[in-house]
């Protein structure tokens, strides 16, 4: 039998009320409880944000994008042509889950009272739909299958608001080259991603409307979207994609130019990259506050038992005997502030994720509500690392029971 725990537990189990420890004990624990549920709270609702903005950043652009080498960073892009074998080639890099034409043109939305300048996004039968498909707030998404061109589109909410649209509208579209061209569009499909500097610029229609306003033929194009299965593995995909195009020429003698969606958008990424340091910050901070919580009722318990401690020494017990037992009623105060820690913490974001009852402006944080992802791994690292962390932390203020002389104690006494 392990005397150590069984002292331990009879000491935390059995205190009595008019123990001078009891409230150092009790906020000891809450202060576990409250930093550990903060914790919980902050990685919960770092992650989720860094996923929203991530993949509606990708649901624009693709994970990689391949272009003419020449463009000059503006949607009105030079085209490539691409052989159907380097297609292939790049569909069978291990990571690459599908690959995509789009082509892009600017222009200008013209309405009886008010006018916009937009990016139109063409596609084909080959472009994945889902990210459009779970921001889609009203009507279909594009049916781009037919033998000919049609004039359907997609809008943002955004974009309709702004210009007084709804589904079913029709509108013209000015595309200024060296003759002005004009469109008339029909809206079948509005979609909101709440990612504004996204929403009021992109419009999605039939490739082949962009490809006869540039005057290309069926195999030109702006450029490849690729979407891979791991957003870690971005770097290093992106450059066996280069590789895999890198002095590679195409029919009409153009380079071509892969970029990854952190180098299309370094702005946004370095910004989510920051809120990480914010975590690491938060953690430290909490860990700090819970240990120097604990650390002081600890201290409370050994002085509260100095005359217990002085007569396990007197009985034979050695110094690191009697700071086990301590040691262990500290296991089951950080045990009790965790468990509570977690109930808090995983409450308030399981609230949050299924109500988004805390609204955000979407203008400056690109989400509508404070979002929330419980990546399990992560918890159970926290936990852990919080348990450890306490523990360790525990063992220095331990050290005070060596100094305690049995014989004074008990003289005392």
């Amino acid at each position: 039998m392990n005397l150590e725990y069984f002292i331990a537990k009879r000491i935390h189990f059995q205190q009595g009320r008019k123990n001078i420890s009891r409230p150092a004990v009790r906020i000891a624990t809450i202060g576990i409880a409250l930093g550990l549920a903060v914790m919980l709270v902050a990685v919960a609702v770092v992650i989720g944000f860094k996923n929203e903005v991530r993949n509606k950043t990708i649901g624009f652009g693709g994970h990689i994008q391949i272009t003419n080498f020449d463009n000059n960073n503006t949607y009105a892009m030079n085209p490539i042509k691409m052989d159907t074998s380097l297609i292939n080639k790049i569909k069978s890099i291990d990571g690459v889950r599908h690959v995509e034409h789009f082509s892009t043109k600017p222009g200008i939305i013209k309405t009886d009272n008010d006018f916009e300048g937009i990016v139109i996004k063409g596609v084909g039968t080959d472009f994945d739909w889902d990210f459009f498909k779970k921001n889609l707030v009203e009507g279909q998404i594009l049916d781009v299958s037919g033998k000919t061109p049609n004039n359907q589109i997609i809008i943002s909410r955004y974009l309709c608001n702004l210009l007084g649209l709804k589904l079913g509208d029709s509108f013209y579209t000015y595309f200024i080259q060296d003759q002005v061209r004009v469109r008339k569009f029909k809206i079948v499909g509005i979609y909101s991603t709440n990612f504004i500097d996204y929403d009021k610029l992109f419009i999605l229609s039939d490739m082949r409307q962009v490809q006869a306003l540039n005057n290309w033929d069926s195999a030109s194009f702006s450029g490849l979207e690729i979407l891979i299965s791991d957003f870690n593995r971005i770097d290093e995909i992106g450059d066996a994609v280069y590789d895999a195009t890198a002095n590679k020429f195409n029919k009409d003698g153009n380079a071509y130019t892969t970029l990854t969606i952190k180098q299309l958008n370094p702005q946004i990424f370095s910004w989510l990259d920051l809120l990480d340091m914010n975590v690491w910050v938060i953690l430290l901070l909490m860990l700090a506050v819970a240990g120097f919580n604990m650390i002081s009722g600890l201290l409370i318990l050994i002085l509260e038992r100095t005359s217990m401690i002085g007569i396990l020494k007197s009985m034979g017990a050695t110094n690191w005997s009697v700071r086990k037992v301590f040691l262990y009623h500290s296991f089951f105060l950080i045990g009790k502030g965790m468990l509570w820690g977690n109930v808090i913490g995983l409450s308030l974001c399981a609230v949050q994720y299924f109500t988004g009852i805390i609204p955000l402006d979407p203008e400056a944080y690109y989400v509508a509500t404070v979002p929330i992802t419980f990546n399990w791994l992560y918890i159970f690292l926290l936990n852990a690392g919080t348990l450890l962390a306490s523990i360790l932390m525990m063992i220095g203020p331990s050290y005070l029971i060596t100094k305690i002389n049995p014989a004074r104690i008990i003289r005392y006494e």
